[in-house]
């Protein structure tokens, strides 16, 4: 078959595919880039134009594209099989993976379910916590509480704990109940408060809604110190301990769902290490193959697995699972991943990466149409506001931030945007140098689009 040109791609694509998060009737009216190839840090499409991977292909990829070590992993188990079912079978793989999984998340997680993406990861840890008190014989805690701002994926379940309204209004007749707690969102605080004055008012929020349910909830989900999807809110420092404390206090689950920030995305192998707090379910997805395949997993407790457990009359079997659980390419590409996080040192080595990043984004926080910087490890988001003194935003439908990301194309970069908050995750394997070229063409397309007088 001859080898389409970029017009026969572009008229197909534009003819029969419907793309994420994407409006369809722009995206028609628009040159789109269609990507061929990726080689380290970079992407390349089918003309052969090069673009640093600003967002690690939606916050997935680690090493860069391209990786040996991970490549020949994949094809030696290639060798041996693609696919077995895990339902009532195991294999090498999924076990030795466990055990490399175990090893490094937060104290006290001690099983492993998996999964094919972030969603499903939280759909299980939802169903999991629920079935959790019906098994120990409390089925009246059914609620579970979440935040605004909060995003855990696109399954119902998910989104049931999810807040964002221009994601999800549209589909709340089909959504369960739950109980929303304030954003730990200190630039645009709901509580109209200041950090540190305000004393954590939004963690105290979470332990009154505990309190007027006591009995009735769950599990409380949480995205630690940073909701990524939400605009990468951080969360002040104390917030995610003090969540920890009131879940522990009212005998509630905690869910933490580290899909986005697990595996060195805030310069921790998990973000729940920077407050020191133990989950009693966590879900990671993502990173946890490099970028390489659809992988994820739920971890809990011995407690929380245990109450599973008995003879088959009692029926307290957990009936869940997915066609491709531990599929033996995805599980090569993690142990690869997990090796290579050990024989290169890559938490240690993003130390230097990390300030590089820090001291320049001082410089992008000074423009005059950023309202906010929020940044932890590599983890970036550039609030756009039209007026810095009252912090207006720009009228949605102007798509300021996603105008900066075209003009970085210029610069042959590509970076995604939520909204008006500009996003930078790069692959952790970015360079110093390019790391550089980023901060810099990210200032300079800032300047372009808000700067036009």
């Amino acid at each position: 078959m001859k080898k389409p040109t970029y017009a026969q791609l572009a008229r197909m694509d534009k003819s029969y595919l419907w793309h994420p998060f994407t409006q369809m009737e722009s995206w028609e009216k628009e040159e789109i880039l269609i990507i061929e190839r990726g080689r380290g840090n970079y992407l390349i499409d089918v003309k052969g134009r090069r673009y640093l991977d600003g967002v690690s292909s939606l916050w997935t990829n680690v090493h860069g594209h391209g990786k040996r070590y991970i490549d020949a992993a994949i094809k030696g188990q290639l060798g041996r099989i693609a696919h077995s079912t895990f339902l009532g079978l195991s294999h090498p793989g999924a076990i030795v993976l466990s055990k490399m999984l175990l090893d490094i998340v937060p104290p006290g997680l001690e099983r492993v379910f998996y999964s094919d993406n972030g969603a499903t990861a939280v759909e299980i840890a939802i169903k999991m916590a629920l079935q959790y008190w019906h098994n120990i014989g409390e089925p009246q805690r059914y609620l579970f509480v979440s935040l605004d701002n909060a995003y855990h994926g696109d399954t119902i379940g998910s989104v049931s704990v999810g807040g964002i309204g221009l994601f999800h209004s549209t589909y709340k007749p089909l959504l369960f109940e739950t109980v929303k707690a304030p954003s730990p969102y200190c630039y645009r605080c709901g509580l109209g408060l200041e950090y540190p004055s305000c004393g954590l008012a939004c963690a105290r929020k979470v332990g009154d809604i505990l309190a007027s349910n006591e009995g009735k909830v769950a599990g409380l989900v949480i995205e630690p110190m940073i909701q990524a999807a939400g605009g990468f809110i951080l969360s002040p420092p104390g917030y995610l301990k003090a969540i920890e404390e009131i879940t522990k206090r009212h005998g509630v689950l905690l869910i933490a769902d580290e899909v986005a920030t697990g595996f060195g995305r805030t310069g921790r192998m998990f973000a729940c290490e920077h407050e020191h707090v133990s989950p009693d379910i966590m879900t990671a997805a993502k990173g946890i193959s490099g970028g390489y395949l659809p992988v994820a997993a739920t971890f809990t407790t011995g407690r929380v697995y245990d109450a599973f457990l008995g003879g088959y009359g009692e029926k307290k079997t957990f009936y869940h699972g997915h066609t491709y659980t531990a599929n033996p390419l995805g599980v090569a590409a993690c142990i690869a991943n997990l090796e290579l996080f050990r024989k290169e040192r890559v938490i240690r080595r993003l130390r230097p990466k990390i300030r590089l990043l820090k001291e320049g984004l001082g410089r992008i926080a000074a423009l005059e149409h950023v309202g906010e910087v929020r940044q932890i490890g590599m983890m970036t988001g550039i609030e756009l506001v039209r007026d810095r003194a009252t912090k207006e935003p720009y009228p949605f439908e102007q798509r300021t931030g996603a105008r900066v990301c075209f003009e970085t194309r210029k610069h042959g970069i590509f970076i995604r945007p939520l909204d008006d908050v500009v996003v930078l995750m790069p692959p952790l394997s970015i360079t110093e140098r390019q790391l550089s070229y980023l901060l810099k063409s990210v200032e300079g397309a800032i300047r372009a689009v808000t700067e036009q007088r």
